[in-house]
Order: C-alpha cells, then sequence, then structure tokens
C-alpha cells in the first residue's frame, strides 16, 4: 500500500499522486540519491497478484529502462518492494494529448502532423530496440511545458525478445489494431495503426469508432471501413488524409512497413500539404490477385483429384479409346496417343465446368446487388423499417455540433430541440456539450431533447463579432474597433487572398464575445513562394498557448528563459521571442522565448567611506578598536569589520535590494575616574568604569544604473 510521504527502495520519498490509469496509479517523488524529482509509476494490486503478469512486466519494464530518447519519458529504475511494483521514470511537466485535443477540441494539420512526427520519432527508437508500444493513444502522450513531446508507458511495453502480454489487458480499444482486437500477434505495423487513429484524433477532435461496449468498437476496428478525417474537417489536406488512411489499414501489410516511411510521408505533407505523394495499395486489385491465385489452385487441386481415379476407369478409357481390337503395331500406336487425348478431354471437362462455375457466380452477384438495391432504395423511400415501428426515430450523434446544427438536425430527425448552458474549459463556446437521449437510442418521434451548449444564453453571451475576412487590414481593424473589440495582428501567407486582406480571424466573425475581447486577425502576405514561414505573433500570449502557435506554424520551440519587463500585464506571459513577428522563417526553426517574471527589481550600491562615530559619540576616543556593521533596512547584513582607524575606505557594495541601512558602531569606553577617600582618611584616584557602547547611523544607498 502506497501512502504519502512513505520511501521506497531506499531513496524515493511519494510526495503526491499525480494520476492513475486502468493499470497502475503515478506517483510524484523525491530521488534523495540524485536530489530530483522523479515519477514513479505503481502496478495496481489486482495485477501485482498475478505473478505471471508480474514477470512480464518485469522483463519489459527493464528493456524500456535500456531506452533513452528526446520524445521519450524516459525509465530510470524498476523495483520491488513489500509486493509493490514500481517503475520510476522521467517527470514531465505538461499535459497529455488527450486533455489539450479537449482543450482546443481539434488541431490544426500543421500543429496534429508536428506533434505526430515527434510522437513516431520516439516511438521509432522503441522500434529500432525491438519495443513495441502496444497502447500508443493520446493519454500515453505528453506535451511538456517547453513544447517537447514525449511518449510514455513504454514502461508496459511488449519487449519483441519477450513473450507477449495478454492483449485484453493491455491498450484502449478505441486505438486498438485490428489484429489486436482478434487477440492475435502484433507488431510495429500495430503501432503504426494506433499513430494513425491518434492523428486522425487530432485533427477531427473524435476518434474515429465508437460504441456503447469494449467489443462493439472492437468489432468496427475489424470490420468496419476506416472514416475520412476529411468527412468531418473537409480543409484537411489530402496527402494528411491519405497518410491517416495508409497508417489505419486493415491489413498490416497494407500500412507503413516503418516508423520511419511514416515520419518521411509527415515531412513531406507540412511542406507541401496539397502534393500527391502516398501510395496506398489497391484493395481491389489485391483481391483480384488472391482471387485468381485461389481458383489456379483449385483447378490444380481438382486436376490431380482426377488423376487419382481408380485404375479401372483409366483402363476402360484406354479401351474405349483403342477401340478394343486391331494389329500389334496400331494398337502400339494407339496406346501411345491414349494420355493425350485423356488430357485433352480432362481440359476440356475443366474448361466447361469453369464457365458453368462462373456463369452460376455471376448470376448470384447480379442477383445480390439487385436486392441490395431495391432494399437501399426501398429504405430511403420509407418502405422498410425493419425493427423501428412507426413513429420511431433514433437518436442522432450531436456532440461536438454548434448549438444551429445541432438544432436543425434534430428538428429535421423528427425531435424536438431545447437548448441549456453550461460552463465547458473543454468545449468550445456555441458547441454541443451533450445531451439528455444516448446516440443511437429508439426515441417516439416529436420526443424532447435537451442539448447543453458550451457558454451562455445569446443575450447574455457577450455582442456579435464582425466578420472581417477578406477585408483590407486597415477596414477589418477599423471595422472590429468600432464595434467594441480589440485587435491583436499576425501575418501568414496564402496562395488564395490577395496580400494585405485578412486570412481568418479568432473569434470567428457571427460568434459572439464579450465587449473589449481581443480579436486575433493573420494577415496575408501572399502566396509563399519559397516555403518559408511568417513569424507568428506570439508576444502577451500565454507559454502554451504560444507554443500551439509555433508548431502550428511548422516552427520549433527553442530555449526558454524567464526574463525581466517593465510590462506589469505581460507577467507569466510572453514578452520575448527570437524572431520579429511576421519576419520569415525557415520551417523547423527553434524560437527562443523569453517569460516575464516582472519588472527588474531596483538595485542600490554603496561606496561611500565610513566615516569615525565620533560625531555621534563624544565619549569615543579615536583609536579605539570599534566593531562596525551595515545592515539594510530588510535586516540583511551587508558588511561587518573592526578596526581601530576611521574613515572606512574599503567598503564597495553593489546589487543591493535595500535602498537605506544602518551603520552600527560597537566600542569600549572608560568613564572618568573619581577621587575617593578611603577608610584611613586617605584620598585615592578610582578608575572610571569600562562599559560598552553602541551608537547607530542612518545611511541611503545609491541606486544602480
Amino acid at each position: 500500500m502506497i501512502r504519502i510521504g512513505m520511501m521506497i527502495g531506499d531513496r524515493y520519498e511519494i510526495l503526491e499522486r499525480i494520476g492513475t490509469g486502468g493499470m497502475s496509479d503515478v506517483y510524484k517523488a523525491k530521488d534523495h540519491k540524485l536530489n530530483r524529482h522523479v515519477a514513479v509509476k505503481v502496478l495496481k494490486q489486482e495485477f501485482s497478484e498475478n505473478t505471471n503478469f508480474v514477470s512480464k512486466f518485469r522483463v519489459e519494464a527493464q528493456a524500456a529502462a535500456s531506452l533513452m530518447h528526446p520524445n521519450i519519458v524516459n525509465v530510470y529504475d524498476v523495483g520491488e518492494e513489500n509486493g509493490v511494483y514500481y517503475i520510476v521514470m522521467e517527470l514531465v511537466e505538461g499535459i497529455t494529448l488527450k486533455k489539450y485535443i479537449e482543450k482546443k477540441a481539434r488541431l490544426s494539420f500543421k500543429e496534429a502532423v508536428s506533434i505526430a512526427i515527434q510522437a513516431c520519432m520516439g516511438i521509432e527508437a522503441a522500434h529500432k530496440n525491438h519495443i513495441i508500444h502496444r497502447d500508443i493513444k493520446p493519454q500515453n502522450i505528453i506535451i511538456s511545458k517547453d513544447g517537447k513531446v514525449k511518449v510514455t508507458d513504454f514502461g508496459i511495453a511488449k519487449a519483441a525478445t519477450s513473450n507477449t502480454i495478454t492483449s485484453n489487458v493491455m491498450g484502449s480499444v478505441h486505438y486498438t489494431s485490428p489484429e489486436q482486437a482478434r487477440g492475435g500477434y502484433s507488431d510495429e505495423k500495430s503501432d503504426i495503426y494506433s499513430m494513425g487513429i491518434t492523428l486522425f484524433e487530432m485533427l477531427t477532435g473524435r476518434v474515429p469508432f465508437n460504441g456503447e461496449t469494449t467489443v462493439a468498437i472492437a468489432i468496427k476496428h475489424i470490420q468496419e471501413e476506416m472514416p475520412s478525417p476529411r468527412d468531418f474537417v473537409p480543409e484537411i489536406p489530402a496527402s494528411v488524409e491519405q497518410i491517416v488512411l495508409k497508417c489505419t489499414q486493415k491489413s498490416p501489410d497494407r500500412r507503413y512497413h516503418t516508423m520511419a516511411a511514416l515520419i518521411e510521408d509527415l515531412k513531406k505533407a507540412l511542406m507541401s500539404p496539397d502534393e500527391d505523394f502516398v501510395r496506398i495499395e489497391d484493395p481491389n486489385e489485391s483481391m483480384a490477385t488472391r482471387n485468381a491465385a485461389r481458383e489456379q489452385g483449385e483447378v490444380r487441386r481438382q486436376t490431380q483429384s482426377r488423376k487419382k481415379e481408380p485404375e479401372k476407369e483409366q483402363i476402360r478409357l484406354k479401351k474405349n479409346n483403342n477401340g478394343g481390337s486391331g494389329n500389334s503395331g496400331q494398337s502400339a500406336s494407339k496406346k501411345k496417343k491414349a494420355p493425350v487425348r485423356v488430357q485433352e478431354a480432362e481440359e476440356a471437362y475443366e474448361d466447361s465446368r469453369m464457365e458453368r462455375i462462373t456463369t452460376v457466380l455471376a448470376v448470384i452477384g447480379a442477383v445480390l446487388i439487385g436486392c441490395a438495391v431495391i432494399f437501399l432504395v426501398g429504405r430511403t423511400m420509407g418502405i422498410f423499417e425493419f425493427g423501428q415501428p412507426d413513429g420511431q426515430v433514433t437518436m442522432i450523434g450531436v456532440a461536438d455540433l454548434t448549438e444551429q446544427e445541432a438544432v436543425e438536425a434534430l428538428k429535421k430527425a423528427g425531435l424536438a430541440p431545447e437548448v441549456v448552458y453550461a460552463a465547458s474549459d473543454t468545449v468550445e463556446p456555441g458547441h454541443v456539450i451533450s445531451a439528455d437521449v444516448q446516440e443511437n437510442a429508439i426515441v417516439e418521434k416529436g420526443s424532447r431533447v435537451v442539448l447543453t451548449v458550451s457558454g451562455q444564453a445569446q443575450q447574455e453571451d457577450g455582442i456579435p463579432v464582425p466578420d472581417v475576412q477578406g477585408f483590407l487590414e486597415a477596414e477589418a481593424t477599423a471595422t472590429l474597433q468600432k464595434n467594441g473589440f480589440e485587435v491583436a495582428k499576425s501575418e501568414g501567407f496564402s496562395d488564395t487572398v490577395e496580400k494585405g486582406r485578412i486570412i481568418s480571424q479568432s473569434p470567428a466573425g457571427d460568434t459572439r464575445a464579450a465587449a473589449g475581447t481581443a480579436v486575433s486577425i493573420v494577415i496575408s502576405q501572399g502566396p509563399n513562394t519559397d516555403n518559408r514561414v511568417a513569424m507568428p505573433a506570439i508576444i502577451g500570449l500565454e507559454p502554451m498557448d504560444a507554443i500551439a502557435i509555433l508548431t502550428e506554424a511548422g516552427l520549433m520551440v527553442g530555449e526558454q528563459n524567464d526574463m525581466n519587463d517593465d510590462n506589469v500585464d505581460l507577467i507569466g506571459k510572453v514578452c520575448y521571442a527570437s524572431y520579429t513577428v511576421g519576419a520569415p522563417v525557415e520551417p523547423g526553426t527553434a524560437i527562443d522565448i523569453g517569460i516575464s517574471i516582472g519588472p527588474a527589481a531596483a538595485t542600490y550600491m554603496y561606496t561611500e567611506p565610513v566615516e569615525s562615530p565620533a560625531d555621534l559619540d563624544p565619549e569615543y576616543k579615536e583609536g579605539t578598536q570599534c566593531t562596525v556593521t551595515i545592515t539594510g533596512q530588510s535586516g540583511k547584513e551587508y558588511f561587518k569589520t573592526t578596526v581601530s582607524a576611521f574613515p572606512i575606505t574599503t567598503v564597495n557594495l553593489h546589487g543591493l535590494p535595500d535602498p537605506a541601512a544602518a551603520i552600527t558602531y560597537e566600542y569600549y569606553v572608560e568613564g572618568a575616574a573619581q577621587t575617593q577617600i578611603n577608610g584611613n582618611g586617605e584620598t585615592v584616584t578610582v578608575p572610571g568604569e569600562r562599559r560598552q557602547q553602541v551608537v547607530q547611523r542612518t545611511v541611503r544607498f545609491a541606486p544602480e544604473g
């Protein structure tokens, strides 16, 4: 049992739980041996009690520990303590790709492809080490705060050189390959399939196959045709669509053979998205080849079968061909020719038989096609309604549709939509979060369906945003400002939008937003003739948003540094970029960014001589030993020395946060001698009392800079 504060492996102190999954819990811990924070993944109790599973788990985790790659969450250690099995991994600050997709609804193709390239590079490194992940999904891909993409959970991957882990234990059914769903053998191409599904979700914001049970979803992976991502987002380039479809072919042989080949096509798609370079094997040609091979095999089998007919049948055929009599020479001649005629007879028989089979199959095929056409036409016209009585309709899917789209679709389906509004951090305002009737449910026609939509009711949801796409820059700026919005400008290339006009805007036109909202507009720089990209505007953005915009533009994130900036409104936001807005930049260039930590704190210096305390205390005698201390108003001690001569000229203090300080003098003084008459009547001199004296003076430091 893991408890907060406990120590495992004599070095890892458990600090807090940061995640949980189907197989394990993840904790943040401190490695006291190396003085760093790590993530500790602890196998759940039900799996820890399975000795066979634990054995395979340890072998594979140890294999994963050998992987070191920038796009992999590195495994540092594997261990067991008191029946608790754990993996120690690199602690990555960031969010999972799943949460990132939910936050943005869907990603642009450039951002999705850029993330996929980094993830594939990590998986490729594992494949080169004969390690198959077998559970690629957005939940197992992390985007760190510095924009790096890292694949995790290799600790439960399958080492190709070890025994496999049962399929029903591993993986998520939404991303599982057909061969995994069947419980069969899986290899590197299974990871390629899952990567294709992940890319589909990044591009569309949804998974291609869904269902009420895991079995139903698995069957769809095996049987149903993969939908095209362009069915949901038409603006996805054709090359990216083809990459997704090639990754997700049902047959592993038709997918990319290696991650390297997939990465190569992804990079081409980033540079030339409209180019037709992806090649997918034609299933019809493959089927025809296999059918021909099967037919030839059938002919050979039938011929061999007839060659094994009873010997008496062969004798009978020969006798018939010989005519039963004749001279020996003629008989011998006919005997030599008889086998030829038998072969000719067999070939004629085979040709006739194949013609009959072909004719029968053609007739059956035509009848089936005719029946299918009649059924589809009848279903469309309402003639055939199997399993659904009159007056009932099937609930349609409305998740992620806009409010207007969902309402119109439900009305068309014969249902009565009602709309309520709710705040959401993951669903874009104006889009449907959920419906109170489950998709595919059979309900009475005219039934009420309550839609929950992200945002507030329109009358409370701000003011309309003007649609300025296609406007000239000055016209767009004036229109937005006239309607009560701020304007944030950036530049981009376009083959279709004239230079100086607006390519896109966010929030989109004809939506609603609060007055004073900054509307981002992208101004066309015309066609990109040299494949360079315009440096986007990221100053003033949250770091994660800036990283997303850079990635979407095909750029990388370089160094991130905290720095001072006098604008207090930029605290915690991007205040510096290594390229100016609109500058043409080569794709893949690393952009350094600075995050504001606020205005630089003022600093002060003190280089003046420290004078004697004699002007403060007349009892101080020059030459008396004195301890001098300079203490800032914050209480910090900056200088201390003991001297017997003034002034002190060696004081040289810089970078002081305090504007003022106190100089403290500590020394001893002798009291005045006194004359007294002792008991004998004699006059004696008594030395004065020696006492400690402390005096202070206040000084102000001079500002630096």
